[in-house]
């Protein structure tokens, strides 16, 4: 089934060149099925790239998604248009009355300040509250998904040596788990990151499933079944090419970071990167819109 979208979102023409299903508006509303509504609060600064990366996996998904594009409303984004926000985005003041079956929330770029010195802390943390009674079930990534871990249950985050980054072998921990179903006992992800979840503080969460690790990077994925929390610390959303664009960003800059492990071919920043990960974000994202479907009442008045 087809993500519905604004037919002018800029994200539609890269999404119909892959030929990810999309919908009109005004044939979803003339249609039977009621769509998913999933709310994605966008808090990377280059908003186009982030809502198209999630938009192309949720809209691979078999049902039809009606899709609402949230910003942060106390922080003034410097890296996208105010057109852009305004024609596409809105504010959690502007949808806190509604419900809707999924929220996403992504990474942010403010890993080196602690939670409580992040300028919109105190919105998110209104929002991680909102969503308890508001969404059946949340997905976390990267940066959100420490914020909501520390927000929820307390658990910190640390510093790492250096950054994490490249590609990634992992290891599947809850074999046959329905988030995981199909996966490789091993599978590489993208991990892009200056701060870990330690895997001991993340076990002392009672409710709290454990499901992918490695060894260089630690705690990549889990999930909190009494509230449907996704937590992944990763990005199986990105692009073949977000790494490298994040490698130029730093070289241009005068940063000395380090070729992203396991990605470039022969490790030649010149030659151009493959994707290796796609068939695995594709199964994440499928099986937990399938969760999400198969629990989250047709009436959502009743969450």
């Amino acid at each position: 089934m087809p993500i519905k979208i604004p037919n002018d979102l800029p994200a539609r023409e890269v999404l119909e060149k892959e030929r990810i299903p999309l919908i009109r508006a005004d044939r979803a509303e003339h249609q039977d099925i009621r769509p998913l509504r999933i709310a994605l609060l966008n808090l990377m600064p280059n908003k186009i790239a982030t809502e198209t990366q999630l938009l192309r996996v949720l809209g691979a998904t078999p049902l039809q998604i009606e899709m609402t594009l949230l910003r942060i409303g106390s922080h003034e984004s410097k890296n996208t248009s105010k057109e852009h926000l305004l024609a596409f985005y809105q504010t959690w003041d502007e949808v806190k009355d509604q419900k809707f079956d999924a929220l996403v929330v992504t990474g942010a770029p403010v890993e080196h300040l602690a939670f409580d010195d992040v300028t919109y802390w105190p919105e998110l943390q209104e929002i991680f509250d909102w969503a308890k009674t508001h969404v059946y079930s949340s997905f976390f990534i990267c940066w959100g998904a420490q914020a909501a871990l520390n927000y929820y249950h307390g658990v910190p985050k640390h510093d790492v040596p250096a950054k994490r980054f490249g590609v990634y072998h992992h290891r599947i921990l809850t074999p046959f788990h329905p988030l995981i179903a199909g996966f490789d006992d091993s599978f590489p992800v993208p991990v892009s990151r200056h701060t870990e979840i330690r895997l001991e503080d993340a076990g002392k969460v009672a409710d709290l499933e454990i499901l992918a690790e490695a060894d260089e990077t630690g705690l990549c994925l889990a999930y909190e079944p009494q509230a449907r929390r996704v937590y992944m610390f990763n990005h199986l959303e990105y692009d073949a090419e977000t790494l490298k664009g994040e490698y130029d960003r730093d070289a241009a800059a005068g940063m000395n970071t380090a070729l992203p492990h396991n990605y470039f071919p022969q490790n030649n920043p010149q030659k151009a990167p493959p994707i290796t990960w796609r068939a695995h974000r594709t199964l994440l994202f499928s099986n937990w819109i399938n969760m999400v479907y198969q629990g989250t009442p047709y009436n959502l008045d009743l969450l």
